[in-house]
């Protein structure tokens, strides 16, 4: 879709008392859930968000903050955006383009 990106952002909480993060992560993406306006897939690394800059950079900003309401007290995000301008792009065309090579 025209005037949207598509980014990763992963979300890694540090210094917390379990290995397992799956708690954290699932709070992360109730956050992703609760914004009508982004689409997205959950993968085994990441969360892959498509929206407005905007609304993405937002987003990801909240998506850091959640281990921190968690008790977390230190956060590591990594956010990868692909902002096309050429022409537009879905997370669904992106995969079936690779898909078809």
């Amino acid at each position: 879709m025209k005037g949207q990106v598509i980014a990763e952002v992963t979300v890694v909480p540090v210094g917390t008392a379990a290995t397992s993060l799956s708690r954290y992560v699932a709070a992360c993406l109730d956050a992703v859930k609760q914004a009508p306006d982004i689409s997205y897939q959950l993968t085994a690394m990441g969360t892959i968000i498509q929206g407005r800059l905007q609304r993405v950079l937002e987003l990801a900003q909240k998506m850091h903050e959640v281990p921190f309401t968690m008790g977390v007290s230190r956060v590591v995000t990594t956010i990868k955006i692909d902002d096309r301008r050429d022409k537009p792009q879905t997370m669904e065309g992106k995969v079936k383009t690779v898909e078809n090579r």
